[in-house]
């Protein structure tokens, strides 16, 4: 795990916390030049620090892990994966380590990622 990550992760469940840090994994290994932010209750990865270089956003919540995606609303989403009703940013809740293996959200990884502002 990334040192800056681990406050964000401090008041969660152990289950929440194996979680977020396999999806921290899982998005940092098709993103290795991430730049990683935190906040005192998110992780962000980026290509720059702040919102304009944002790209995922991981949130540990109570019984699941949100990862956000910046600029989520455009993304094709034949599955239905995507959450939330925002203009801009959408979600997709991760229960078990079994639904980062969906090969529908690996695509939506694929895609933010070749959208990524440079």
């Amino acid at each position: 795990m990334h040192p800056i990550t681990d406050p964000v992760l401090d008041n969660t469940t152990p289950e929440v916390r194996g979680l977020a840090r396999q999806v921290f994994a899982a998005l940092l290994d098709r993103f290795p030049d991430a730049v990683v932010t935190a906040d005192a209750d998110s992780i962000g990865l980026g290509t720059a620090p702040g919102y304009k270089g944002l790209v995922f956003t991981i949130l540990p919540a109570a019984r699941h892990v949100t990862v956000g995606f910046a600029r989520g609303a455009t993304l094709p989403d034949p599955a239905g994966l995507l959450e939330g009703s925002g203009k801009v940013h959408r979600h997709v809740k991760i229960r078990t380590e079994q639904d980062l293996d969906r090969p529908e959200l690996a695509e939506m990884i694929t895609v933010a990622l070749a959208r990524a502002p440079r």
